[in-house]
């Protein structure tokens, strides 16, 4: 008698991953700025004399874990069924069905159904970015009308020419307005919201959580630092 061949396991459903949002430029410049305080404290700690390697440390317990916070923690997971927003000192989880809207003026920020406002800390709001791409736009714009006078002009087919792609033009048919990078990602999370506040699973109730693993430490080396200097 054989025994039964084992039967491959049943394949689970995809779980959906979260979307990541994150700023590139921030996090470039908080790994330069804990480079440069660790090169300066490791050093004073090392060559320093008294108080100051103590100092230094205390400083570096006050100054690395700020930095992070504002430079590499910051983060926003748009998932299926809530929006996790991960801001220098707090974790706010926001279910879908509790936002009211998704605001952008001069920081992007996400409107809760009572009222309360957080602000988007990993998508900053950049006026220089947004005044570049209304440039590009507007360049796109004149070049696709001067393209399509030359069309009709010559009578050619304006199909053939946008699908070939005629330089910024081609592109601003085919891609839509030029959008700064941010305001791009405001418009994903709007469209993820419309489509999923109503879901039964997008339900919920907000929740905040404090980031003590960053609050804890830098109140430490703050109180450090006082003592050090209050008693040197």
């Amino acid at each position: 008698m054989t025994s039964p061949e084992p039967q491959p396991p049943a394949p689970q459903p995809s779980e959906s991953k979260d979307r990541v949002y994150r700023s590139v430029p921030a996090i470039a410049g908080g790994v330069l700025l804990l480079a440069i305080a660790g090169w300066l404290g490791i050093d004073a700690v090392i060559s320093g004399e008294g108080r100051t390697p103590w100092l230094a440390l205390a400083v570096l317990l006050l100054l690395v874990p700020l930095v992070v916070a504002f430079t590499l923690r910051p983060a926003v997971y748009a998932g299926d069924d809530r929006l996790r927003i991960r801001n220098p000192f707090r974790l706010v989880v926001v279910p879908w069905g509790q936002v009211a809207s998704l605001r952008s003026a001069y920081s992007n920020e996400v409107l809760t159904q009572s009222g309360t406002k957080y602000q988007l800390w990993a998508v900053p709001v950049s006026l220089r970015a947004r005044k570049k791409a209304a440039r590009r736009e507007m360049r796109a714009t004149a070049q696709a009308r001067r393209a399509m006078g030359r069309d009709e002009g010559r009578g050619s087919a304006l199909g053939m020419r946008a699908g070939l792609g005629d330089g910024l033009g081609g592109d601003s048919v085919s891609q839509g307005p030029v959008r700064a990078e941010t305001d791009r990602i405001m418009d994903e999370l709007r469209g993820l919201y419309e489509a999923r506040h109503r879901a039964e699973s997008a339900q919920g109730e907000v929740t905040v959580r404090w980031a003590y693993e960053v609050l804890v430490p830098a109140v430490a080396g703050a109180l450090l630092v006082l003592i050090l200097v209050a008693t040197g």
